[in-house]
């Protein structure tokens, strides 16, 4: 049933780019810390590489995976298939967060739909594929993308996000700090 790969097949990338919702994991070093796991849409996720990955991270009520990257870099995605043929993906990595001031913003935000509230681009190299069943995943029809977080971040403005963002994403609910506390 479950099948193992060192890099995003062709066939693997075709399924990501048919999918219209995916989830991140991460969690701290400490056992008694939370471990996250976040839902994900907007057409935010883009592969680099076989073993590279990004998605735009929109500005929401934590910071959680960038607390976790920056203290020990362990992220893992997941799809699965709502309709058609059943299929689990997991794409384990390390990964690490791209401010707008690093070097590397432009090049990489112009791969992205231009968002309001866009905090920051989560990147990960990809160690490990895997693939499982998913019969257990139940059927679901897609229906489109809420635009609630877009209505939000347009109403806010910039400068509003940012205050919203050094008063909620400055540091993990178990006190880590996130790169935009730096």
């Amino acid at each position: 049933m479950a099948k193992v790969f060192d890099y995003i097949t062709e066939e693997l990338q075709n399924f990501i780019a048919t999918q219209h919702l995916f989830f991140v994991g991460s969690a701290p070093l400490s056992p008694i810390g939370h471990v996250n796991l976040s839902p994900k849409g907007l057409d935010c996720f883009r592969i680099l590489s076989p073993q590279k990955v990004a998605y735009l991270d929109l500005t929401g009520s934590g910071n959680e995976t960038s607390a976790h990257l920056q203290e020990n870099g362990r992220i893992t995605f997941m799809f699965c298939a709502f309709n058609k043929s059943p299929l689990i993906l997991r794409l384990y990595g390390q990964g690490y967060t791209i401010l707008p001031s690093s070097p590397d913003w432009h090049s990489l935000y112009s791969l992205f739909p231009q968002l309001p509230g866009t905090r920051q681009i989560i990147v990960a190299d990809i160690e490990r594929v895997q693939t499982s069943c998913g019969f257990g995943v139940p059927l679901y029809e897609y229906q489109g993308q809420r635009q609630n977080l877009v209505t939000w971040a347009n109403k806010k403005g910039e400068q509003e996000i940012k205050a919203y963002q050094q008063q909620k994403n400055l540091l993990s609910i178990d006190g880590l700090s996130t790169p935009l506390n730096t």
